[in-house]
Formats: structure tokens, C-alpha cells, sequence
């Protein structure tokens, strides 16, 4: 495989490097990083769940949560292999997204919690309307989640920015 342009970007740059370095050797930096750019996404996601499952918001060079927000925005046919693997990182998702930070009424959408509060929800939205149509559902923990929608007592309807 040939290198990448000399004038290439700095993540073009470094999606050909992480394309020829060993998956086991891979950090959660350049799990982030090759799920974002949707890279070796069939390769790469069982890895990342495994991670996410130990720690939720294992944090690449962003913030607590970076990785799980790029799993969260993978697209439903990215988890057509991993439909057991997605309903685990599910139950672990909705035990996250009811507590703090996530659970706080005045989280800015600015802030990357959150950013991630509303990826969490919209995941959850998605993961129930594939299973029984569109009807919400509180994943036992008192917090209702349908689509489009976050909502528990104080907690206000999430707004596209």
C-alpha cells in the first residue's frame, strides 16, 4: 500500500499509518479515530465494545466518552454482524445515561456530556425501534427513551443544535 500524499492531512496521515499497524496493538486513541473515519469498521467494533464494556468512557485525546460517541454514531447496518454485541453495549449505555453527568437537566449543548447524552439516547432510540417498532421504552431505569427522545423526571426533551 502506498503512503499517503505528502500535502494529505493530518488524519489522512494517520489512517494509513493505523491501517498497516497490528488491531492488538491498537489504543483507544486509534479505535476512535478508524471508527470515526468508519475504517476496518467490522475489524474494529468488537474490539471497542470489549473496551466499552470495562469502561464506558474510556477516553481517546478528547474527552471521557470519545470512543463510545464514535461507536454510538456508527450506522444500524455497521451492527448488522453484532446484533448481540450491540445489545450488551446497550444495557451498559442506558445504566450510564441515567446517572450523572449525564442525568443533569442543565448540561449545555455544547458540552461534550451532552453531545454524548444525546448520541446514548438517540443509540437507544434506534436499538428499540429495530426491535418493536417505535414505542419507547425505560430500560428499567426510569428514564424513557423513543425516538428523538430523552426524558425523566426534570429532564427536558433533548433539542437538535
Amino acid at each position: 500500500m502506498a503512503g499517503p500524499d505528502p500535502d494529505s492531512t493530518f488524519l489522512v496521515r494517520r489512517c494509513t499509518e493505523l491501517r498497516r499497524k497490528p488491531v492488538a496493538e491498537f489504543t483507544v486513541e486509534d479505535l476512535r479515530i478508524m471508527l470515526g473515519q468508519q475504517i476496518g469498521v467490522s475489524a474494529l467494533l468488537p474490539l471497542a465494545v470489549q473496551v466499552l464494556l470495562r469502561d464506558p468512557l474510556a477516553e481517546g485525546d478528547y474527552y471521557p466518552g470519545d470512543l463510545l460517541f464514535n461507536v454510538l454514531r456508527l450506522s444500524n447496518s455497521a451492527w448488522s454482524n453484532f446484533r448481540a454485541e450491540r445489545k450488551r453495549l446497550a444495557s451498559t449505555v442506558a445504566r450510564l445515561v441515567a446517572g450523572p453527568p449525564f442525568s443533569a437537566p442543565d448540561l449545555r449543548p455544547r458540552d461534550p456530556n451532552w453531545q454524548l447524552r444525546d448520541a446514548m439516547a438517540r443509540f437507544l432510540a434506534d436499538l428499540r425501534g429495530a426491535s418493536a417498532g417505535s414505542q419507547p421504552a425505560t430500560h428499567g431505569s426510569g428514564m424513557e427513551y423513543g425516538p428523538g427522545h430523552l426524558r425523566a423526571s426534570g429532564l427536558p426533551r433533548l433539542a437538535r443544535p
